[in-house]
């Protein structure tokens, strides 16, 4: 009879510390919905908890957005998986170019230095540089060139394909950047903060390309440059290995955050419609510190 009474017990407390997550995650849904409603824009949220799947949270994770840089993500995965299967090594070098085609005619263009985040690789135009380079060029400065050159490299279709073998159904890579043509007509590269997700997961569990190929991508994503939004105001402790992206009314942050005890969750927060600028950033970065502070009080 006492061993019942046990049993009870240890039901009910448990009971009880489940329905307690589920109250604070829908008062911490409630909280972001409404600095979502309160900004001018169409957001979406996609959080989950590697150590813990029932600490996640959804918020517009199926709506469809442009995807911006987030897509080198998924390019970087691309590169990974063809030099896995020995198609080419990172240490290849390959020629830096700046003369594209469009998919829409084949038609050539270029890309205009004052568009892109970093403009050192346009002074190597015409000399070779490694592909790993070109790898952190395009994730940690956000180069644009050297994606355009790195997407050429892999195929769009076969990044797109492997996004699918992911579980990653929305991702879809199309094109290079500053394909004017194609944009004009529709054609853009889009995602969803689902989908985003999955990848981020996939690197966080070792599962894309390989636990070594995804530890390495991993320490290139935690080298970004651009930390206004998901790290801005976690604590020095905490790593974030993560990829922004932005265009006009367009501020996406998508990452993988990893505790000083080794246990990791991934982050997506997307934009579009959104013309402050500066609001999301700030809106984004205090979502991250709230979704943190969500994890950290239910640790187990």
């Amino acid at each position: 009879m006492k061993y019942n009474y046990i049993i009870l017990f240890v039901f009910t407390l448990g009971l009880f510390a489940c329905n307690q997550l589920e109250n604070e995650k829908e008062q911490l849904r409630k909280e972001i919905e409404s600095q979502f409603s309160n900004t001018k824009g169409t957001f979406a949220l996609a959080f989950v908890n590697l150590a813990d799947t029932s600490q996640s949270l959804m918020i517009n994770e199926k709506e469809m957005f442009h995807a911006a840089s987030t897509m080198k993500t998924p390019v970087m995965v691309e590169l990974f998986k063809q030099a896995e299967t020995g198609k080419f090594s990172l240490d290849d070098s390959i020629l830096v170019k700046n003369e594209f085609r469009s998919i829409v005619d084949s038609s050539r263009y270029t890309m205009d230095v004052s568009e892109d985040s970093e403009g050192e690789l346009y002074d190597l135009i015409g000399k070779k540089r490694t592909i790993r380079a070109l790898i952190d060029d395009m994730i940690t400065m956000s180069s644009n060139l050297a994606t355009n050159i790195l997407i050429e490299k892999v195929g769009a279709q076969n990044v797109t394909q492997t996004m699918r073998s992911y579980g990653a159904d929305s991702i879809l890579v199309l094109r290079g950047v500053e394909d004017i043509k194609a944009y004009e007509q529709g054609l853009s590269n889009r995602t969803n903060a689902y989908d985003l997700m999955i990848l981020f997961e996939k690197l966080g569990r070792g599962e894309a390309v390989s636990p070594a190929a995804s530890e390495e991508m991993i320490s290139i994503l935690k080298k970004q440059h651009f930390n206004e939004m998901i790290p801005a105001r976690l604590p020095d402790s905490v790593q974030v290995a993560h990829k922004t992206g932005w265009i006009t009314g367009v501020h996406h942050d998508s990452g993988l955050i990893i505790l000083p005890d080794g246990r990791k969750y991934v982050l997506v927060l997307l934009s579009k419609e959104a013309p402050d600028r500066e609001k999301v950033i700030t809106m984004f970065a205090d979502i991250s510190r709230d979704i943190y502070n969500h994890v950290i009080a239910n640790s187990k």
